[in-house]
């Protein structure tokens, strides 16, 4: 539990396109609670439904934004830590999202979570190498953060990725 991170720039475009776009637009121009309500219910939605797109699920699962810090908090609880990481990974790797606020159970306690920002010139080769002294361990890397990852050469900066024990 805790506050995650994340650059607020890069990652998936959920929060311009459909319904978030429209109705981010309508608070922008009127912003009655009602409409900054809205608009904060659509990114909720969208990010959520980017979750589900990626076969993650936990009992009670609940994903909201706040716009005005940009910050989306997820409630629930994950059956293994593993799942909770990932799940976090994709709730804050959402261009637009600064900051996520884990209040995400975990049944299957396991070890507290290492994480990674890539920075330019990065490759999970380099960052294996770091990480575990063997380049030749990116799979290892890759494998922990599928399905947001569809190719191990498919990394950008900003993106925070699960470094696995």
């Amino acid at each position: 539990m805790g506050l995650f991170a994340f650059i607020k720039n890069a990652g998936e475009k959920l929060l311009g396109i459909g319904e978030a776009k429209a109705t981010e637009a309508v608070a922008k121009t009127s912003p009655t609670p009602a409409n900054i309500e809205a608009a904060n219910k659509a990114a909720a939605n969208a990010i959520a439904d980017y979750v589900k797109k990626m076969n993650l699920t936990a009992e009670g699962l609940t994903i909201g934004f706040d716009g005005a810090s940009a910050t989306v908090i997820v409630q629930g609880m994950a059956a293994t830590q593993e799942i909770k990481e990932k799940i976090l990974l994709c709730c804050g790797n959402v261009a637009g999202v600064e900051h996520v606020q884990d209040q995400l159970g975990v049944v299957a306690i396991a070890a507290e979570p290492v994480f990674y920002t890539v920075v330019s010139g990065d490759t999970l080769s380099k960052i294996a190498k770091q990480h575990y002294g063997n380049a030749n361990a990116y799979m290892k890397i890759f494998e922990a953060n599928k399905p947001m990852l569809s190719h191990p050469d498919k990394i950008y900066p900003g993106q925070v990725l699960r470094i696995p024990e």
